[in-house]
């Protein structure tokens, strides 16, 4: 006699055989029970959960005859009256099952439709059973459409498909739709543990457990599987042979794992992973129980009574759950789900795993405050050092006595930097003091070269940052601020842009800049955006300005703007805006029309002159 294998075997009978789709029993059982049948059915849901089992239950509660031959619609079908085990043998004339994968043509659909004139031969309804409906053709769905709608009273429709995406919806709006789940695992588990009872073969808790996590939700995968295991296993399932077969990871692999992590022990990693290469375990699979296990210990951290006391493992993850914060196992869950997918990238998987391991691994508390404190190291040096004056002859002040920077300019108490080599290769030299400008404010400081005797250069004001370029840049932009510097800067930059001695991104990087500091032979500029920090820009720039008169050395740094002629002629436009506005809105005429005729000025239309 030949074997009958478990997933065949065992298929339900009647609703009442059926696990896990509650919802979908409970609803055909009470449209049974109350008469209250609908004309096509549709059956949705991933592969093995039961949709042809639904079906063919279904055509046996509608055709049941009972033991006495004398039954009724029911949802509780005998299953040895002549109809029911027909439909179980596949022999029933009024039952047609169409697998629409092979059969998915318009003249295939016709030759099921043209059976549809006939009345049942032996029982009660026909029923046409169409499998992967889906499938089927453009023509083929227009072709069933009218009968779908108004078949006769006596006859049934039952589509089933995986994919209910691409089936009509003028199909859809004609079906009772049911969408079966794909089972849990402890359903699997309970089902598949009755189903070895009964038929005779001891088996390990924790070798179940495996096989229903195995079968993702399909109760026919786990018992092909279950049949498998008894094969591989000699006639009983254990979990080692189980695992061997699944190729899964060993929990204990894992364990080492999220431990050595938790402790930053990379050469326990290392060597963690190099059992797996050696044992031949699916990289896949270790970083799918890794995140099996993360997901439980995030469990155990947000509620910790929710653990499973009878799982053999609720012991080593409540363990592994007190090792790691709460945040960090958020972590690691979330690069675990990444790394799955950054697999089949790699040329070697096991090198790719490695690799997702270590950079676990690198964001632990001690590696991170490590690079914390390298990277505090190395902000706390100034990108762009303020440009040093070049050496000059000792300054001749005005009358005036010099005024002192102000505090937040030049704070008094600020902590000595460390000395770097000034930008763009500026000479370094001796800073000359902040004084009043002798010239008109936002002239052009005059410059005296030094006779032979060696003559003094009057000096203008030096104005310097009072933070690093990181520091300038971290720093939130804020509104416009006039300068005196600025004042200077936007007339320069007017004249070049009038001249047409700057365009494109000189120009831009002109109108964004703000000038912070400049003295006889060197500007430094500060720009928001790096993109317009371009050496070739910069030095067409620089050119620019010598052919206007200024003999200088262009710096550019990085750090929030507060004055440049951009930001001022954005400022004088609002303000014309504003001035224009006001004009059209204290006009008598314009008050008169709002006032009488409720008449209203269009946002944006008002232009200034």
């Amino acid at each position: 006699m030949s074997y009958l294998v478990l997933a065949r075997k065992y298929r339900p009978k009647t609703f009442g055989e059926m696990v896990g789709q509650e919802h979908v029993v409970q609803a055909l059982s009470n449209a049974l029970t109350q008469q209250r049948l609908h004309h096509a059915y549709l059956f949705t849901g991933t592969r093995g959960v039961g949709k042809t089992t639904v079906s063919r239950i279904l055509a046996k509660s509608l055709n049941c005859q009972g033991p006495d031959g004398q039954g009724g619609i029911t949802a509780t079908p005998c299953g040895v009256c002549q109809a029911c085990t027909d439909i179980d043998s596949g022999r029933f004339v009024d039952y047609t099952e169409l697998d629409a994968a092979s059969n998915r043509g318009v003249d295939e659909v016709q030759s099921l439709l043209e059976q549809a004139v006939y009345k049942p031969v032996q029982g009660r309804f026909k029923v046409f059973m169409i499998d992967e409906v889906h499938m089927l053709t453009g023509h083929a769905f227009n072709a069933m459409l009218k009968t779908l709608e108004e078949p006769p009273e006596y006859l049934k429709f039952v589509l089933a498909t995986t994919d209910p995406q691409k089936v009509p919806v003028t199909v859809l709006s004609r079906c009772l739709q049911f969408n079966l789940r794909p089972m849990a695992p402890e359903t699997v588990n309970d089902h598949l543990a009755n189903v070895l009872q009964a038929e005779g073969v001891e088996a390990d808790p924790q070798a179940l457990r495996l096989l229903a996590r195995a079968a993702r939700g399909s109760m026919r995968d786990a018992l092909s599987l279950t049949d498998q295991a008894i094969a591989f296993g000699g006639g009983g399932l254990r979990e080692p042979a189980v695992r061997q077969m699944l190729g899964s990871v060993d929990r204990s692999h894992v364990f080492r794992l999220i431990e050595a992590l938790a402790a930053g022990d990379g050469r326990t990693v290392v060597a963690v992973s190099g059992e797996l290469r050696l044992n031949g375990l699916s990289a896949a699979g270790a970083l799918e129980e890794m995140a099996a296990v993360l997901q439980r210990m995030a469990v155990v951290q947000a509620v910790p009574e929710a653990g499973d006391a009878a799982d053999p493992d609720a012991g080593q993850v409540t363990r592994l759950a007190g090792l790691l914060p709460a945040d960090e196992t958020q972590l690691l869950y979330t690069m675990c789900l990444h790394g799955r997918a950054e697999l089949g990238l790699a040329p070697d998987e096991y090198a790719a795993l490695t690799m997702v391991l270590l950079r676990l691994l690198a964001f632990q508390p001690g590696t991170a405050t490590a690079a914390a404190e390298k990277k505090t190291l190395i902000d706390a040096r100034p990108a762009v050092e303020p440009p040093a004056a070049v050496p000059l002859a000792p300054v001749r002040a005005p009358a005036a006595p010099p005024v002192v920077a102000p505090a937040a300019l030049a704070p008094a108490a600020a902590p000595a930097r460390p000395a770097t080599a000034p930008a763009n290769n500026i000479p370094p030299g001796r800073v000359l003091p902040v004084v009043e400008p002798p010239a008109v404010r936002g002239a052009a400081p005059a410059r005296e070269r030094p006779a032979a005797g060696g003559g003094e250069v009057v000096g203008v004001p030096v104005r310097q940052q009072p933070e690093s370029a990181r520091e300038a840049a971290s720093a939130p932009a804020t509104g416009f601020v006039a300068t005196e510097e600025g004042d200077f800067w936007h007339a320069t930059v007017q004249q070049l842009a009038a001249a047409e001695a700057i365009s494109a991104l000189v120009r831009e990087l002109g109108l964004q800049s703000q000038l912070v500091a400049r003295d006889t032979g060197h500007w430094l500029l500060r720009v928001e955006r790096e993109s317009l920090n371009q050496p070739a820009a910069r030095e067409r720039l620089q050119t620019a300005l010598r052919a206007a008169g200024h003999d200088v050395a262009l710096a550019v740094e990085v750090g929030p703007v507060t004055d440049s002629p951009a930001r001022r002629n954005a400022a004088a436009a609002a303000e014309r805006q504003k001035a224009a506005e006001e004009v059209i809105l204290n006009d008598p005429f314009v008050q008169q029309m709002m006032r009488d005729f409720g008449a209203r000025i269009v946002p944006g239309s008002i232009k200034p002159a």
